[in-house]
């Protein structure tokens, strides 16, 4: 056994799934466990994994545990997981406001401790999953714990002191992207269009785009400046945005997703 999953609720069930179905870990290696017998039963019988009803268990018997659970059930799961704990194991929190050197009070300073922040598109193969780790994690063991949330979308390495950022530019930005199309599906439709073909044509234009970025090589600007013929329709539109301070509006949705992040690590 090697691979268990504490909590699987919507992030933690997802990346459970995905990591399954890419064949990133198998079946016969991973474990889960979870306080909901009949819904721990339905899903470990559902994917062919190992159910655990005890989770001091469950850490002694995986090498990686990947925690699931809400922040505020921390402080009542960590000590379980302490008793069963040996400092060659690793532990991946994805928990908002949890830092490593927090995990490490219960579990040792010799702890082996990855912290990830995954984004909802990971529920569609198309997240962005940042990871960090203390000074005990190998590199070895980091690409162990990469290749699960590679199943899931990017994965890119930053220090733990850029999290807040990472939850300002991807984690919680896909809700502002939602906002976004869903304004311009609404303008389609007050122009005629049904609402299923507008929710496409949005959605289908901010995927194009990203992939535009992503792809080509050339800067978001330079992208813009290449759609904007002089006198057109789509620089009509930039100008209206840009008397309205639309990067700025963005910019401080950003900062307030960072913000609140850093008032609730400890």
């Amino acid at each position: 056994m090697k691979y268990g999953f504490i909590g699987a609720g919507n992030m933690g069930g997802a990346i459970l799934r995905r990591a399954l179905s890419d064949g990133a870990i198998g079946a016969s290696e991973t474990a889960v466990f979870g306080v909901q017998r009949e819904k721990l039963a339905r899903t470990a019988s559902e994917l062919g994994i190992t159910p655990y009803t005890d989770v001091k268990q469950i850490a002694d018997d995986c090498e990686i545990l990947i925690f699931g659970f809400k922040p505020q059930k921390f402080a009542e799961v960590l000590p379980q997981i302490a008793a069963s704990y040996t400092a060659e194991k690793v532990v991946v929190s994805m928990a908002a406001g949890i830092s490593i050197s927090y995990i490490e009070t219960y579990l040792g300073s010799s702890a082996k401790v990855v912290r990830i922040m995954p984004n909802t598109p990971a529920l569609v193969g198309a997240g962005m999953t940042s990871v960090s780790r203390n000074e005990n994690v190998t590199d070895a063991e980091l690409n162990s714990v990469k290749a699960i949330f590679e199943a899931l979308g990017k994965v890119s390495e930053v220090p733990e002191n850029m999290i807040h950022t990472v939850i300002g530019v991807s984690g919680s930005s896909p809700a502002f992207t939602y906002m976004y199309i869903d304004a311009l599906a609404k303008e389609a439709e007050r122009g005629g269009m049904g609402r299923e073909q507008a929710l496409e044509f949005a959605a289908q234009a901010v995927l194009g785009a990203a992939k535009m970025v992503l792809e080509t090589g050339q800067s978001p600007e330079q992208l813009r400046i290449n759609v904007c013929s002089p006198g057109g329709t789509t620089i009509e539109g930039v100008e209206a945005l840009q008397s309205l301070n639309f990067e700025e509006v963005v910019a401080a949705g950003a900062r307030a997703a960072v913000l609140k992040s850093k008032k609730m690590t400890k």
